[in-house]
């Protein structure tokens, strides 16, 4: 077997997730390859708000200082109910090195990654597809297919359902990060726990006259939650929980394993529905709107993997769990699994521990995750808060854009 037949570690995915594992793994000296069936990174502008411990993490892969270049810091989260303001939380207090939420377009921070993985000698091998894997006590063959690709006049290049040919790995290990409809997943017979109906989100990108300020701004009322994420250059963008009907019966596209439809905005419909959002959720948001750049729908399950993993197979962020965009909880913790899968695995591979340590790599996140949706007993609210936070406590717990001893403290602050 040759050296291009071997690797310690598969990474099956190249979005955020599965390129910070692949970096932190060449970091610990490990050799590694990373797949991915699409021929880029992201091609959409989705927001990406990055965590106070993420931003550690990143800091960490030597990405930090371009990030906080790149982005738009926050340092306040205000609540409302409606048209009522009922409390400020300030990041600032959080005991982390970094306590502010940084708001970037996640293709900003996919190809900060990817010329990192470059610069480490590492090339992504795009157009490339996991498609079966066999598992023993000496490691795992993977069958990968490299998929074709087929230019279809003015868009990018998209694939067939067949390969062109396929190819065996043998990996010491394989890491899944390849999304929510994870192959790795369904390959090792690892079911889904559901939390709750999927959720459905009317999307709008806008370009205001003066720019909002540096808060992220959480509505809760009886239409749902409805999110406000201050970008640069005097953008936004508002996130409305709507109800299923709304979410439209064309067939979403897939870029990056998210079911969303993105369109240009409608001269007739767009501003008329964002008008009315705007004004049965948050009429305080007086902002004159410049421009509608992109409108979109998505639906989001709120879901748990049975397990994160078996074997020398493991998964990592939306392939094990998916959740409420509202806190982008679902990227960030996966940003620590990478972390602390890619630690795990350098132990495994290069001092003296066992298969067994990837046991608390699932009992650990595993428990974050059930609290999080809320699939055990839903905690116990502090006697300082006032009526309104207790009432909304479960999904506060599950929506503020921190998590672990960082949320803790959030909470602590309502």
């Amino acid at each position: 077997m040759s050296n291009n037949d071997h690797t310690e570690v598969l990474v099956a995915g190249a979005g955020p997730v599965g390129m910070l594992t692949a970096l932190l793994l060449k970091r610990h000296g490990l050799h590694i390859r990373i797949i991915d069936q699409k021929y880029r990174t992201a091609v959409h502008s989705y927001a990406c708000a990055l965590h106070p411990a993420s931003l550690c993490i990143l800091e960490q892969a030597g990405i930090v200082d371009d990030v906080i270049g790149l982005g738009r810091r926050l340092d306040t989260i205000g609540l409302y109910d409606g048209p009522e303001r009922r409390a400020q939380i300030k990041l600032a207090g959080l005991p982390s090195y970094h306590p502010f939420v940084q708001v970037m377009g996640q293709f900003l921070l996919e190809e900060l990654l990817e010329e990192e993985l470059h610069a480490a000698g590492v090339q992504i091998e795009w157009r490339r597809r996991l498609c079966k894997v066999e598992q023993d006590a000496s490691g795992v063959e993977a069958t990968i297919e490299n998929m074709p690709a087929i230019e279809r006049g003015d868009v990018s290049p998209e694939f067939e359902d067949i390969a062109e040919d396929r190819i065996q790995l043998h990996a010491d290990f394989v890491v899944g990060a390849d999304g929510k409809n994870s192959l790795l997943r369904r390959q090792l017979g690892i079911g889904c726990i559901r939390a709750g109906s999927p959720e459905f989100y009317g999307v709008y990108e806008i370009e205001t006259v003066e720019p909002v300020d540096h808060e992220m701004k959480l509505v809760i009322n009886d239409s749902g939650i409805s999110v406000l994420w201050p970008l640069a250059n005097n953008r936004c963008r508002w996130s409305f929980q709507i109800a299923p009907p709304e979410a439209g019966a064309d067939s979403p596209l897939d870029d990056n394993d998210r079911p969303v439809t993105i369109e240009p905005p409608s001269e007739q419909n767009s501003i008329h529905h964002l008008r009315r959002f705007l004004a049965e959720r948050a009429p305080w948001f007086q902002h004159e709107i410049k421009d509608i750049l992109w409108i979109a729908c998505a639906q989001f399950e709120r879901q748990l993997a049975e397990h994160f993993g078996k074997g020398r197979c493991w998964l990592a962020g939306d392939a094990a769990h998916q959740a409420s965009p509202a806190g982008m909880q679902s990227m960030n913790l996966g940003l620590r699994e990478a972390a602390d899968l890619a630690d795990k695995l350098k132990r495994i591979l290069r001092g003296d521990s066992g298969l067994d340590l990837l046991q608390t790599y699932d009992q650990v996140h595993r428990v974050e995750w059930e609290r999080l949706l809320g699939l055990t007993t839903p905690p116990v609210p502090p006697n300082t808060l006032s009526p309104w936070a207790r009432q909304h406590y479960p999904t506060l717990s599950g929506n503020l854009p921190a998590s672990g001893d960082d949320l803790n403290h959030l909470l602590q602050k309502l």
